[in-house]
């Protein structure tokens, strides 16, 4: 698992060391596509339809490589999970399309930002493709990898990147985790059938 990590990890010009990041990151790797035979006969509509029941939390996951002229990298995620204790690990997924993703996986590292029930308008502005989506955000170095931590984030998780795996039109990432926090008496902001929501009561 480690050796496919560093493979993967060198084909998109990322760190693998702890020395600094290469000057000329090489391009995206070409993943495989899913094959027919691998498609089952269930509509994409219906598919979040049905899966939009699942609530989960919201997290901005963020990366910053110095080398990077465009500055620190970010994107709103709610496929983030807890994945291994011993030792310390968590996963997010990302979809293979994703213009956000390479640039993090250069870093070789990242800060998962758990957002609070007050952080809706934070989510959305790192949901916007294109966008300078730190404009106006407040956030300092975590403190392991230097990733953005964003200010007034209830919790969070500074991670290296560990393994990257193919899952169909998404990348399973696995993160080992270095540092993190968390702060008492804030709520999470949850996501149900495409709004936001909040524990009550």
């Amino acid at each position: 698992m480690a050796a496919t990590a560093v493979r993967y990890l060198r084909s998109v010009g990322a760190a693998t060391t702890a020395g600094p990041a290469p000057v000329d990151p090489l391009p995206r790797p070409d993943l495989r596509a899913v094959a027919d035979d691998e498609r089952l006969p269930v509509d994409p509509a219906e598919f979040r339809r049905v899966l939009g029941h699942f609530a989960t939390g919201v997290t901005v996951v963020t990366a910053h490589d110095p080398d990077d002229p465009d500055g620190p990298a970010g994107f709103a995620c709610q496929s983030f999970a807890s994945l291994s204790l011993d030792p310390p690990l968590v996963t997010f997924m990302v979809a293979r399309t994703s213009t956000t993703w390479p640039r993090i996986a250069r870093s070789g590292a990242f800060c998962v930002n758990i957002l609070g029930a007050e952080q809706g308008a934070l989510c959305r502005a790192f949901a916007v493709s294109g966008a300078d989506k730190f404009a106006g955000v407040t956030y300092r170095a975590a403190p392991a990898t230097g990733s953005p931590l964003l200010a007034s984030v209830p919790a969070w998780v500074d991670c290296r990147i560990q393994a990257v795996h193919t899952g169909g039109d998404h990348l399973i990432v696995v993160g080992r985790v270095e540092a993190l926090g968390a702060a008492d008496g804030v709520g999470p902001l949850l996501f149900h059938r495409g709004t936001f929501g909040r524990f009550s009561g």
